[in-house]
């Protein structure tokens, strides 16, 4: 499967040296562009408070798209560095947020891409898959691909003897996914039970976690543990299908 060679290839970028985190970031990004399904270009930016401190792009356009957000103080880079969570864009062409960026982003031929930051020792890192094309990425995988990339790069910047707690991030970012995808599950089958939205799928989850004094992360997952067992239940139930 595309991810585990991915993560053999970023496994085997080894370690850079010291004092070098720009060549850091340019093996990442390098790996990224080659081995993510649908990513034309990857570009990485170390950022302490709004100042660009080292930033490295797999292609030139993707150089110039950063140097617009920048100048215009808007953008999807822009926008995970302020808000410090992940930014999809399906299509920017249907993507109101950054109004004056939309003409810039079509001149870089960057139609869809997922930023993600991650927060280290005083200084934030933007990491972005970009591709020409609209609807290229999804969270289900981008997400855990993301993480994977960020461990690496959390190891490569450790070496160049900066940035130490990236490592710990990238871990947090994992356990972040991984919560996040269950509770995604969980607000699906109340969906589907109730006809309900996702807004109040989740309400309905914050509410019951707020009672028993439980995460909604747990609660989540006891709903899908039950909503499994039940489904299993019926179909041994259903004539034919038991031993």
């Amino acid at each position: 499967m595309w991810i585990e060679r991915l993560a053999r290839d970023i496994g085997s970028l080894g370690r850079v040296d010291d004092n070098s985190p720009q060549r850091a970031l340019a093996q990442v990004t390098a790996a990224a562009a080659r081995g993510v399904p649908g990513c034309s270009a990857a570009l990485a930016v170390i950022w302490r408070g709004d100042v660009i401190v080292e930033y490295a792009a797999s292609h030139s356009d993707l150089a110039r798209s950063l140097e617009y957000q920048y100048a215009l103080g808007e953008g999807p880079v822009i926008e995970g560095l302020r808000t410090r969570e992940r930014v999809l864009v399906d299509d920017v062409l249907h993507d109101e947020r950054w109004p004056r960026f939309l003409g810039r982003a079509v001149q870089c031929g960057d139609r869809s891409s997922v930023t993600f930051p991650f927060g280290l020792d005083g200084v934030v890192v933007t990491f972005g898959l970009h591709s020409g094309r609209p609807r290229s990425f999804d969270e289900a995988t981008a997400a855990p691909l993301a993480a994977l990339l960020a461990e690496q790069l959390a190891l490569a910047l450790h070496s160049a003897g900066r940035y130490t707690d990236v490592a710990r991030e990238a871990a947090h970012m994992r356990r972040a996914l991984s919560s996040r995808a269950v509770i995604d599950q969980a607000k699906g089958i109340l969906m589907h039970a109730h006809g309900c939205d996702a807004a109040q799928a989740f309400e309905q989850l914050r509410r019951v976690a707020q009672r028993n004094q439980l995460k909604v992360t747990e609660v989540a997952q006891r709903l899908v543990d039950e909503h499994a067992a039940a489904t299993a239940d019926a179909a041994a139930k259903v004539p034919g299908t038991s031993r």
